[in-house]
Order: C-alpha cells, then sequence, then structure tokens
C-alpha cells in the first residue's frame, strides 16, 4: 500500500484573509496559479485525488473568529473532496481538526 502523504495547515499566526489561503497554499503544496479563493482551492484539491493523505488543520477557531464562514466553507468543501466521486477515494483520504483543547475531531 503506498503511503499516506501528511499534509498540515496552521492557522495560527493567520491575521488577513488573503494570508489564511497562502497558508494554505503552502501547507497542501498547490502551486503558485493558486486562486486563492473557494473554487480554486476545491480545483487544486480535486488535483491530488488518488494520492494518500492525511490533512491536519491546526487554528481553525482563529479563522471562524476571524472571517465569518471561511472555516465553514473550507470544511464543506474538504467533506466534498473526501467523498466526490461516489466515495472513489473515501478511505484514502482522512481530515482531521485539532480544537483548541487539543481532541481530534475526523472529518467523515
Amino acid at each position: 500500500m503506498e503511503k499516506r502523504k501528511e499534509y498540515t495547515i496552521d492557522f495560527h499566526n493567520v491575521k488577513y484573509y488573503l494570508e489564511m489561503h497562502f497558508v494554505i497554499r503552502e501547507s497542501l503544496e498547490f502551486p503558485d496559479y493558486y486562486g486563492c479563493n473557494w473554487s480554486a482551492f476545491w480545483d487544486c484539491l480535486t488535483d491530488l485525488y488518488g494520492t494518500p493523505m492525511r490533512i491536519t488543520i491546526i487554528g481553525l477557531e482563529i479563522i471562524r473568529d476571524k472571517f465569518d464562514d471561511a472555516a465553514d466553507k473550507m470544511i464543506e468543501i474538504l467533506q466534498r473532496f473526501k467523498h466526490y466521486p461516489d466515495d472513489m477515494f473515501a478511505k484514502d483520504i482522512q481530515i482531521e481538526i485539532v480544537n483548541e483543547d487539543s481532541s481530534v475531531t475526523v472529518i467523515e
């Protein structure tokens, strides 16, 4: 079995909306042409299909506090990514959120 690629998105030092997307781009190794919007996030994520991976998100509460629905939108897209198309890659994709209290929420 292919080794799982590990990605960590850490939002702890994010102060500005665009900076959030820069952290996403760097953390997920998106190309330089990543458009820093949710449509581009989806497009670049789907380029990763077929690669077993674990995405760990740290500091999501910072995004929730600063940028209205950005955190919810990102989680919605990650859930869709995990289960699209027809759960073909769902078993290969693990997405976890490390909460403020260090507990872990798994995106199903």
